[in-house]
């Protein structure tokens, strides 16, 4: 019976992996069949005529360091309970990643990392998580919010009354948050979280703070780097506050990642219109920001996926 009970399990492994890598490949496809920029063929076109061999390596290079500092942020904040390698890490990062892709909001995640570990440990590691997350969240929101009023008083969209209110709502918002903070739910409070949260050693939050910086500036200047090569001129500042605001308000709405690309599409377009570019040129940098920052991750953590063992 033990005997039966292990192939039953090694069996349901396997078709388990083999569901999620099909599921993440699936996704893919879809985005790329249904991306009009594919479609037309002026993905190939554009990459062809406007990417040099240089503009290749640079735009790959930049994805490599996006995520080898996502790897190096889990490695640091996992060594409050163990430490593992850079190998590992990589591991675990791409292999949850390949998870995430077809859950809301990329809550799969969560679950991915933890499968890496013994249950017993299953709500620090959920925990870590929130706080490797948590700061490039943070991040999107602070410059995200800067770009906005960049990008507004060079636009005028709404009046600075109108600003000045959204930002009251705001500031409500969090005194409200901050006066509820003891305020347990199923014995869960956000004071129990700030504690916990102040419990990880200093270095350990300085230094993924300084990842979480690292990254953002990769990842926004990627983006920025698209543009010009698809012959946008426009002030850098103006540059980055678009790409900025588009971050922060498209990683705000819940989506599946299937449909990121069209809400990140969706609200580049919003931005960019205003300031006179065309709207092919947001349509193809949300795709091609995509293809290198989630389908050439995917593939790889898709290899880890098939590799794992079901302790």
């Amino acid at each position: 019976m033990i005997l039966i009970s292990h192939k039953a399990k090694q069996f349901l492994a396997v078709v388990a992996k083999l569901l999620v890598v099909a599921a993440a490949f699936y996704f893919i496809y879809y985005k790329l069949a249904n991306d009009e920029a594919v479609k037309s063929g002026l993905f190939l076109e554009k990459i062809q005529s406007n990417f040099s061999f240089t503009a290749i390596f640079i735009l790959l290079l930049l994805s490599f360091l996006n995520r080898f500092l996502e790897i190096i942020k889990w490695q640091n904040l996992i060594s409050t309970i163990k430490k593992i390698s850079i190998g590992e890490a990589s591991k675990q990062v791409l292999a949850a990643l390949t998870l995430s892709i077809f859950t809301p909001n990329g809550i799969g995640e969560y679950a991915g990392k933890a499968l890496f570990y013994p249950k017993t440990q299953t709500k620090e590691i959920v925990f870590l998580n929130l706080v490797c997350n948590g700061i490039q969240m943070i991040l999107s929101i602070l410059f995200g919010i800067a770009g906005l009023v960049w990008f507004n008083q060079i636009t005028k969209i709404i009046s600075n009354t109108q600003l000045l209110l959204a930002f009251g709502i705001l500031a409500v918002i969090i005194g409200l948050v901050v006066s509820l903070q003891r305020i347990e739910i199923r014995g869960y409070s956000i004071q129990k979280l700030f504690e916990k949260i102040n419990a990880i050693p200093k270095k350990i939050h300085r230094k993924n703070i300084g990842l979480a910086i690292s990254r953002y500036m990769i990842f926004s200047h990627q983006n920025l780097l698209l543009f010009v090569l698809l012959g946008v001129e426009l002030p850098y500042f103006t540059m980055m506050a678009a790409i900025t605001a588009v971050y922060f308000l498209s990683s705000s709405l819940p989506a599946f990642q299937m449909f990121d690309f069209a809400i990140k599409g969706s609200v580049a377009l919003l931005f960019f219109a205003p300031l006179g570019v065309e709207d092919w040129i947001p349509i193809l940098v949300t795709t091609i920001m995509w293809f290198l920052n989630v389908v050439l991750p995917v593939v790889i953590g898709s290899f880890y996926v098939m590799k794992f063992k079901l302790k």
